[in-house]
């Protein structure tokens, strides 16, 4: 039963085409998505993995066909048969590579200006200058109170078209220094060593390096953004899974690069709320515990009256200290030191 070229021509390429669909969807290679912008880019990837499978498959198909069906037979000892070329395939193989990286451009451009690559910061350049938000309008701009009023150009990822003119819900200040990250929450006024942010809100970073490159990359988060000193950028996005995840720098900073890694923890805006009441206590606790070491002079102050404010915090019975101020009061007194508990 001879089966005619085109049927088994239109078989493989049905098959070929239902395997790189299949892998390209499930191939696994993504860790677990964890933000809104991260689909955008797991369909721009996942493309790009079955046209890279279809492909794959049908160039190291067409190479084994060939090994196979024009090699040396026994016997044979003439060369083979003199090919100089062939336009229709040449044109053919051409023509497709160029067309498939002429969609992939049109489909990536389409992405990053959906997550805001585009204008990254249309709203605070406008906020600022009073002009109306458009599409472009803030990759170069004038920024007030930087020093020499110098031009800067907005980088990262911004609102997206949609938000654009809205502030986000949740901003964070990020500075990136040899080797640590500092999380600042200006309308808080909270400072963390992790980024702290609630699941369905929008986040805004406002991003700055204090001496070298570093960069900001979550990969749940699909987003990774350079933190350069003296430029400042952002990055803006909305989580919408609860958990915990490494937050690490992606660019060589120096020698301990490798340990200049945090984590991002996404709560629930409750839990969030929670937290963020958490770290005013312990700052509140932390200025008053200075505030009373700045003003006491510990020069001025007795062993037991340095000691009296700790006694709790450092596991020190009443008595003890009881018994150390008596001691120091015959000390002062001039009389001889006793032992014992009087």
């Amino acid at each position: 039963m001879n089966i005619p070229n085109s049927i088994i021509t239109l078989l493989l390429g049905i098959g070929l085409t239902l395997v790189s669909l299949w892998y390209g969807q499930n191939h696994g290679l993504m860790p677990v998505a964890a933000s809104e912008e991260a689909a955008h880019i797991d369909g721009l990837f996942n493309a790009m993995m079955t046209i890279s499978v279809g492909l794959f498959l049908l160039v190291q198909g067409i190479i084994v066909y060939c090994a196979i069906k024009f090699r040396r037979k026994p016997g044979e000892l003439g060369d083979g048969a003199a090919i100089e070329g062939n336009v229709p395939l040449e044109i053919l193989w051409t023509a497709i590579p160029a067309a498939v990286v002429l969609w992939i451009s049109i489909y990536s451009f389409e992405i990053y200006n959906e997550m805001g690559g585009f204008d990254p910061a249309a709203n605070d350049m406008h906020a600022m200058h009073g002009m109306p938000a458009g599409k472009g309008s803030a990759m170069a701009a004038t920024l007030d109170g930087m020093p020499n009023s110098s031009t800067l150009m907005a980088l990262g990822v911004g609102a997206s078209p949609a938000n654009q003119g809205k502030s986000a819900d949740v901003s964070v200040n990020v500075l990136g220094l040899q080797y640590a990250w500092i999380f600042t929450y200006p309308d808080a006024n909270v400072t963390s060593a992790e980024l702290h942010i609630p699941v369905g809100k929008e986040v805004q970073l406002n991003m700055n390096a204090q001496d070298v490159i570093h960069a900001v990359w979550i990969p749940q988060l699909r987003l990774k953004q350079d933190v350069i000193p003296g430029t400042p950028t952002q990055l803006r996005f909305t989580s919408n899974k609860v958990g915990t995840y490494p937050l690490r720098c992606a660019e060589l900073c120096g020698g301990y690069h490798g340990s200049m890694v945090t984590q991002m923890v996404v709560h629930t805006p409750e839990d969030y709320a929670t937290w963020i009441a958490s770290q005013q206590e312990s700052a509140q606790a932390q200025a008053e515990v200075v505030k009373q070491t700045i003003a006491m002079n510990p020069a001025n102050l007795s062993t037991g009256n340095y000691l009296a404010p700790y006694a709790k915090e450092m596991g020190i019975q009443p008595e003890m200290l009881k018994h150390l101020h008596q001691h120091e009061s015959m000390n002062m007194s001039g009389l001889p030191a006793t032992s014992g508990n009087s």
